[in-house]
């Protein structure tokens, strides 16, 4: 337990990918910012923020670049946090894919969950109505840091007192659907909810080595299952030609010549041909 006890109270390191999200927030966020008036920050928010009536009508890109749009300073601050004090943990444990493959899972979960609801209207969502912020995908960086590292303890700044992760997440899930249902203020809690689901499916059910090695394998497993196929319907093909011309010739279950018995013993037993 002293190796948990180290990490929590230990600030994490800036590690690669976290480095990239955090810079590319940051960047988009000043900009804004500065360069932005009132007018142009809404049309930012419904070209570049989740719309689901635009998305269903084309504007695909919107469930990724919404996650990169923030309006106000703690808005932009919190989510940061969460990403670096979180995230540097799972990118340092498994890697620049993973942890990235995390983040945006979390953040296309959130974007298709709040697109879902907001046709029904669920807890005053509206299809019409723009959604900003990484908290899709911060969201489920918390859920999985209370899955994987549900034991560490971690220290709630500024309250000087230390909890488990596993029950951190626990008190944000009850927070989170509390301010649901009371509808409190603007925030947009079906993606903090989409995030959290997505991000306990992402630990609980993605391949080990990360959703695109399984997916490559799932291909490459496709694929050859159809070369073999293939072979074995061409080996049954020339079984049949060779038939009627009154020559046998056998193949194996899958596709490979099998020589004649005559053959093997001239060879010693050997298919190659050659014995040494």
């Amino acid at each position: 337990m002293r190796r948990s006890r180290e990490m929590a109270l230990s600030f994490p390191p800036f590690t690669k990918a976290v480095t990239w999200l955090l810079g590319i927030n940051t960047a988009v966020f000043f900009v804004m910012f500065a360069f932005l008036g009132g007018e142009q920050k809404y049309w930012v928010d419904h070209i570049l923020g989740l719309v689901p009536t635009a998305v269903l009508h084309g504007a695909i890109w919107q469930i990724v670049t919404y996650s990169f749009i923030h309006q106000e300073f703690w808005h932009w601050f919190g989510n940061m946090i969460g990403i670096w004090m979180f995230g540097a943990a799972f990118e340092s444990a498994w890697g620049i894919r993973r942890f990235l493959e995390l983040f945006f899972t979390g953040a296309i979960g959130a974007a298709l969950t709040t697109i879902i609801f907001s046709y029904a209207h669920i807890l005053g969502s509206s299809p019409v109505t723009a959604t900003i912020g990484a908290s899709g995908g911060v969201f489920a960086i918390l859920m999985a840091f209370g899955i994987v590292f549900g034991d560490n303890e971690i220290i709630l700044i500024p309250f000087p007192f230390l909890i488990k992760a596993k029950y951190f997440v626990l008190v944000l899930i009850v927070l989170t659907v509390i301010f649901a249902v009371s509808g409190n203020g603007n925030t947009a809690y079906l993606a903090h909810l989409g995030g959290l689901l997505f991000g306990y499916l992402y630990v609980k059910f993605a391949p080990s080595r990360g959703l695109q090695f399984g997916v490559a394998e799932h291909y490459f497993g496709i694929r050859n299952s159809y070369y073999r196929w293939k072979r074995r319907r061409a080996a049954r093909k020339f079984e049949v030609y060779m038939a009627k011309h009154d020559r046998k010739v056998t193949f194996d279950e899958y596709g490979n010549y099998v020589p004649p018995e005559e053959g093997e013993k001239k060879n010693g037993g050997s298919k190659s041909g050659w014995v040494n």
